[in-house]
């Protein structure tokens, strides 16, 4: 994949245009995690070392084309002058006067942020007037947000149609992971998907049989699989209706030369509390009274077994019901294992997801992976195997 990088344009002296994600978890006004924001740090840094101007462009929640002051990026201007060190100048508009004003006041070293793109309905519809508006605003385009790329919107696509456009720091690492994993991957490659629905993950589950040599299924969605097979699951979370396609997807990875691995050993518990009194049992013996909540210790060597065998981890969601013990320990084990692969070299660890970095930073490994996505719907996107418009214009501008 080929998409230029900052340092291939000239920029000194230019404003730029960054499509930044800025779209963080707040609490009456105050930003409550700052990874979205420390992650986008670097990609301004550089564009400031080339003599740029960075004019930040970012959304903030769905205000659906509609001014909702809660949803300002106002609020955000805090905690990314802390990020950052110095003062960001804050334009009340994204296009328009205030913005234009803000633009033209500029100087060597300063920062402006632009107010949500998505106040405006241009955005989501990713019209050309609205877009033309924003570029007026710069002579280059900086994408460095994979997590809104899988959106066709004004500012993912729009404007790396009408101007020089290149990839942030952000952008270029994720696109640089994710085509180690999937586009030219180290084999053999593992794949583990946990989550509790089979429905959510058919595409990516149906994409992933043909990308890589091993597939772990964890979380409730294996329970789904088990079901398919005839096995009793007690009161476990499952989804009955998709055991005709769990089947289909088993007697496909046959055909593609995938081997899916399932649980042969289960923690079973009454009720899903803390503390709760739990019994690890065969696969098969699950009670009718109990549910599955956890992968068990032979489950567990068996995954790892398979990661000594390969060279490419690409993981998305839990095994088991992570967020309470003892339920998170298969996630753990098997996490902790992949993290000392990858510090001894011997395995390239890509991860996305929501829950899945929750769980990896829970194991306290989140670090020690290769790398680890942010993206969420994005990655899963890319991991289905789909196009996503703001990385394809990107790739589009190189040619």
């Amino acid at each position: 994949m080929k998409f230029n990088r900052i340092e291939d344009l000239d920029i000194d002296g230019k404003r730029v245009l960054t499509r930044v994600d800025l779209n963080v978890p707040t609490e009456n006004g105050a930003v409550t995690d700052t990874t979205r924001i420390d992650k986008i740090v670097p990609t301004i840094r550089a564009i400031q070392e080339a003599g740029g101007k960075p004019i930040l462009l970012a959304h903030f929640d769905r205000p659906k084309g509609q001014r909702v002051e809660a949803m300002s990026l106002r609020q955000i201007v805090p905690a990314l002058e802390a990020a950052l060190g110095q003062k960001v100048i804050f334009a009340e508009e994204a296009i328009g006067g205030p913005a234009k004003r803000a633009v033209a006041g500029m100087e060597a070293g300063d920062i402006v942020l632009l107010e949500n793109t998505r106040f405006y309905e241009g955005e989501e519809k990713n019209d050309p007037t609205f877009a033309a508006s924003l570029a007026a605003l710069a002579e280059v385009y900086v994408n460095d947000a994979f997590s809104a790329s899988h959106r066709a919107h004004a500012s993912t696509e729009g404007l790396a149609r009408l101007l020089p456009s290149a990839a942030g720091k952000l952008m270029e690492a994720e696109l640089k992971a994710l085509n180690a994993a999937l586009g030219e991957p180290q084999r053999p490659v593992v794949a583990v998907v946990g989550g509790a629905k089979v429905s959510t993950k058919i595409e990516l589950l149906s994409n992933l049989i043909d990308k890589v040599d091993h597939l772990v299924i964890g979380g409730a969605m294996a329970n789904t699989f088990l079901l398919a097979q005839g096995i009793g699951i007690g009161k476990s979370l499952a989804e009955p209706a998709m055991t005709e396609t769990a089947s289909q997807i088993l007697a496909d990875s046959t055909e593609a030369g995938c081997t899916i691995h399932l649980p042969v050993d289960i923690v079973v518990a009454k009720e899903f509390k803390a503390g709760a009194e739990a019994q690890t049992v065969p696969v098969d013996s699950c009670p009718e009274d109990a549910m599955i909540l956890d992968a068990g210790p032979a489950t567990v060597q068996a995954i790892t077994d398979v990661f000594a065998t390969c060279r490419t981890l690409i993981w998305n969601g839990p095994l088991g019901a992570f967020e309470i013990a003892p339920f998170d320990a298969a996630t753990n084990a098997a996490a902790q294992e992949a993290a000392r692969l990858t510090a001894d070299g011997n395995l390239v660890s890509v991860a996305g997801g929501g829950d899945t970095v929750a769980a990896l930073n829970k194991a306290g490994v989140a670090d020690q992976f290769t790398f680890i996505s942010t993206a969420g719907g994005a990655f899963l996107e890319w991991m289905e195997g789909k196009d996503l418009p703001g990385v394809a214009a990107l790739t589009d501008a190189r040619r």
